[in-house]
């Protein structure tokens, strides 16, 4: 990263919110450091790279700068996402999981993609194809991730083939969706308070 992409980095996350949905991410970021907190004070295991990772997702829309409405979306999934493992939503909401994966698989793809074309490769064309293999990538490391959990340190973590799939496929509807509004998710606010 050049110096000056470091020093517009580091101006879009001190810079104090501008909007009242800006200030609600800020809010649902503490919310994230107070669950790593919470994480390891209480819950334990893979909650806390679990709520390490969930903090990182909401810190990157910030430091993007991109649309708060977005940025508020991506802390609000993510939050969600984090606790409902330990609140045990996933077992107890029926198709809970696949909800969670379809919403969280999405807007980690727009956040992956809008690194890509910032820092790596601008491009204009496939959006919606680079945003859908982004979001898939990111549910098999998910899924990866949720094997090493299973296997080396809690065999609580639900690793059953059927749910692999289905959590793999509605995250690649959720990207492909995602990939699809990228427009209405990345272009500038209308209004200020957006």
């Amino acid at each position: 990263m050049s110096t000056t992409t470091e020093n517009r980095v580091f101006d879009e996350l001190v810079r104090p919110p501008a909007t009242p949905v800006r200030a609600v991410a800020d809010v649902l970021r503490l919310l994230g450091v107070l669950s790593i907190a919470v994480a390891v004070a209480f819950v334990g295991g893979t909650a806390i790279p679990l709520f390490a990772l969930v903090l990182l997702g909401q810190l990157l829309p910030r430091l993007l700068g991109l649309r708060p409405a977005l940025d508020l979306a991506t802390g609000a999934v993510l939050l969600v996402a984090g606790w409902s493992n330990p609140l045990d939503l996933y077992r107890s909401i029926p198709h809970w999981d696949l909800l969670v994966h379809f919403a969280a698989n999405g807007l980690i793809a727009v956040l992956a993609y809008q690194l890509f074309v910032r820092f790596i490769s601008p491009v204009e064309q496939g959006k919606t194809v680079l945003t859908t293999a982004f979001g898939m990538s990111a549910g098999v490391i998910w899924e990866l991730g949720e094997w090493f959990g299973h296997t080396f340190i809690d065999s609580a973590v639900v690793v059953e083939y059927g749910d692999t799939i289905g959590d793999l496929s509605v995250g690649a509807l959720g990207a492909l969706v995602a990939g699809l509004a990228m427009p209405l998710l990345t272009s500038r606010p209308r209004h200020p308070s957006e």
